[in-house]
């Protein structure tokens, strides 16, 4: 580490704010090892055209798979992050976590079986789940207030998108076809052993959050008091779902049922990646500017574009890659409807709480039963029923927008204003 990232560290352990130069290396490394562990979430969906065949499975099967990280995901982001503050040690959670995922992304390369294949992604799971609840809580007590949401929003969404979903499958499907689906497991878990040996060497024990007795103990009647709250969290249902059976179907939909050669298929999937990376900088700017509401509607709806183009358009590949970058675009959403709408409606002491609800209920219930039902709705009407699948969630979550109150400061600051001064007249 440099002279100056030792300085900064010793100034924040002493009880100050680490430097700029500590706090842009916190929120790139935590966002590089973040989107290391996605590339290994999603490494199995865009191998899948390889390993189906040769391990014979079911597509209930393949979407067995995406259900059970879910899962483990999930209970693992609670429970993690409650050991965590309990031991007062984040640094070492994340480094023993992603040494883990790495393991089982090692496993998974070496399954035989479909209940093999099923146990490494179920400990996957457990193992990449606590990852980021914790990289937040390293963030929040190293960044400045002023930068805390561009970082958290960087840390969350430009690593995990960039190489989870748009490097991965580019480089996936290749060593797939030149050495079988093993080696791209294998090359999967190989870059976590850097981040784990870059976040142990370079960043330090954060210090642990000041104790504060004035905040109530929140129920679950508290967290779902506002309108806001609840759609927000039957938005992520929906819209997690519409992602979870996107990553596991799409592929086989393209190469299966399309009959597009595994390459195309790998860079069609990669523009999923690259417009995910521009829309969680994009998106919540525009919202930022013009209300949180109209962003939230128009953007659900746009992503009907995605399934309606994999279904029935037959013209050029390259066009078809436009049709699935503008229609996820709708990725942009999950920052605000996870934790910046929440956020704003309620009383900003129950955030924390707020936003674990409502990732949880979506990952919990949109991204275990998804895949499920998608992969049962393929075995009985075909590779097309997912996309179908997809076009009436993405509609329904537009829908559940339109019911949402407007929270973004700007725009509620300027009606008040109107408001008032329409009373003195």
């Amino acid at each position: 580490m440099r002279d100056g990232q030792m300085n900064d560290a010793g100034k924040a352990a002493a009880g100050t704010v680490a430097g700029g130069g500590y706090q842009v290396w916190v929120t790139a490394l935590l966002s590089l090892n973040f989107g290391i562990l996605f590339f290994d979430r999603n490494a199995l969906n865009f191998l899948m055209p390889f390993v189906q065949p040769d391990l014979h499975l079911s597509n209930t099967q393949v979407g067995m798979f995406s259900s059970a990280l879910s899962l483990t995901w999930a209970l693992s982001g609670l429970a993690v992050g409650r050991i965590s503050d309990r031991l007062g040690s984040r640094k070492p959670v994340v480094v023993v976590a992603t040494l883990a995922f790495c393991l089982c992304s090692f496993v998974s390369g070496m399954a035989s079986s479909f209940m093999m294949l099923l146990g490494a992604r179920l400990l996957m799971g457990a193992a990449e789940g606590g990852v980021m609840p914790v990289s937040h809580s390293m963030i929040v007590s190293e960044v400045a207030p002023e930068r805390r949401g561009l970082a958290m929003g960087v840390a969350q969404n430009l690593g995990s998108n960039l190489l989870g979903s748009g490097l991965a499958p580019i480089l996936l499907v290749p060593v797939a076809m030149a050495v079988g689906w093993r080696g791209g497991f294998y090359l999967a878990a190989a870059p976590g052993l850097i981040t784990a040996a870059l976040i142990w060497f370079t960043l330090r024990e954060p210090p642990a959050p000041a104790d504060d007795g004035d905040h109530p103990r929140v129920t679950l009647r508290e967290a779902f008091a506002h309108r806001n709250v609840v759609l927000c969290a039957v938005i992520s249902v929906l819209l997690v779902s519409y992602l979870v059976v996107c990553w596991t179907f799409m592929p086989l939909f393209l190469t299966k049922h399309r009959g597009f050669a595994p390459e195309t298929m790998s860079w069609l999937m990669a523009t999923l990646g690259i417009s995910a990376g521009i829309g969680s900088f994009v998106v919540p700017a525009i919202s930022d500017a013009i209300g949180r509401r109209p962003v939230m509607i128009f953007f659900a709806f746009l992503g009907v574009i995605l399934p309606l183009g994999g279904l029935y358009y037959n013209g050029s590949p390259w066009v078809l890659a436009a049709i699935f970058f503008f229609g996820w675009g709708l990725n942009g959403l999950f920052p605000m409807f996870m934790a910046t709408i929440p956020s704003e409606s309620v009383d900003p002491r129950l955030t924390a709480t707020l936003t674990g609800v409502v990732m949880g209920t979506g990952e919990v219930l949109g991204g275990v039963l998804s895949p499920f039902l998608a992969g049962t709705l393929a075995d009985g009407w075909g590779l097309s029923a997912p996309l179908w699948l997809m076009l009436v969630l993405t509609i329904l979550a537009g829908l559940c927008a339109l019911g949402l109150v407007e929270s973004a400061p700007r725009i509620v600051a300027r009606r008040s204003g109107a408001v008032g001064a329409a009373a003195l007249t």
